[in-house]
């Protein structure tokens, strides 16, 4: 990590300088330990001001730039509400309907035009990849609010805040993923980011949705992977992070129907569980939590969707303010 040395006799002080400005957020691959640390202790300064309770102005003058070719709620509101709470203000479409790639524009163009608008730029789009050819057209950060079946790693910074808030810590774990992990791409995520803690991850999916062998076989050599079936997880597990049947991800509807409502986590096979268990979800839900689970003391999922605010607000800030 790069340092600054300011001489101040007779000793040397030493300022750390902030290795995330002006640095695009596409993959949580792309972020290292100490950075993702970094991330997480921010967002924790920034929690009286996400609750408004104290309030910041730490981006004043700035402009953030949300571009959601595809349809959000928690992630897209939950940045113009870091934004809000900092002091700056936002610009942006909620769907692609309403902008000029209607028309035909290229995305180049298109992030080309919100770059001369704004000083960063968070993006979510349909397609796996597409971050990444948006970062290579422009000189503003562009953060990745989610590309399809691939990234979101913001999300996965929440979730990882979400479990370090919530059990004082992430390394001595057992985390639990279940649901559809083909195309889930919180789950993607949070896997390469557990992959650099001391952690045990446990998968349970149907057989067609399983978590991408790639995905895997790159990881496996880092932490321990197990695939297991629901009842054990939900025995053993001090972390439950549910995903959703992803419907619009299906080529084929048929292949959808065969595995909708496959699993539902409920309030009494919870009472299997450790005490302590959280159970996490990065909504919408449809069927996969029962709401029962709601009023138990396991359900975090709301919570989780809160925590959001301070994280991209801590992501925000670093990005923006060097």
């Amino acid at each position: 990590m790069q340092k600054n040395y300011i001489m101040e006799s007779p000793k040397i002080i030493s300022i750390q300088m902030n290795v995330l400005y002006g640095k695009d957020i596409l993959s949580i691959k792309n972020l290292k330990k100490d950075e993702i640390e970094l991330v997480l202790n921010k967002a924790e300064e920034m929690l009286p001001a996400a609750s408004g309770k104290k309030q910041l102005h730490n981006l004043e003058g700035k402009i953030l730039a949300t571009a959601f070719f595809e349809p959000s709620t928690r992630t897209r509101l939950s940045f113009e509400t870091a934004m809000h709470r900092l002091g700056g203000d936002v610009i942006g479409f909620a769907e692609s309907k309403t902008t000029s790639t209607s028309k035909g524009e290229t995305l180049c163009d298109t992030m080309k035009m919100l770059a001369s608008y704004s000083d960063a730029i968070v993006m979510r789009h349909p397609y796996e990849g597409s971050a990444r050819i948006a970062a290579n057209c422009v000189d503003k950060p562009i953060i990745n609010a989610g590309d399809g079946a691939g990234q979101h790693p913001t999300q996965t910074l929440l979730d990882l805040f979400t479990i370090k808030k919530e059990l004082k810590k992430i390394d001595g774990l057992k985390i639990a993923m279940i649901g559809d992990l083909r195309y889930g791409r919180t789950v993607h995520s949070l896997l390469y980011a557990l992959s650099l803690y001391d952690v045990e991850v446990m998968l349970s999916s149907p057989p067609s949705l399983q978590m991408p062998s790639d995905i895997i076989d790159e990881l496996k050599n880092k932490i321990p992977i197990n695939i297991v079936e629901l009842d054990e997880v939900i025995k053993n597990a001090d972390v439950l992070y549910v995903t959703r049947i992803q419907k619009e991800r299906f080529p084929d509807e048929e292949d959808y129907l065969k595995v909708a409502g496959y699993y539902t986590i409920t309030s009494e096979n919870l009472k299997k569980a450790k005490k302590d268990l959280i159970v996490m979800h990065p909504l919408p839900r449809v069927d996969e939590i029962s709401t029962d689970v709601d009023s138990t003391p396991h359900a975090k999922y709301f919570t989780q969707a809160f925590y959001g605010v301070p994280v991209r607000m801590a992501l925000l800030d670093l990005i923006m303010e060097e």
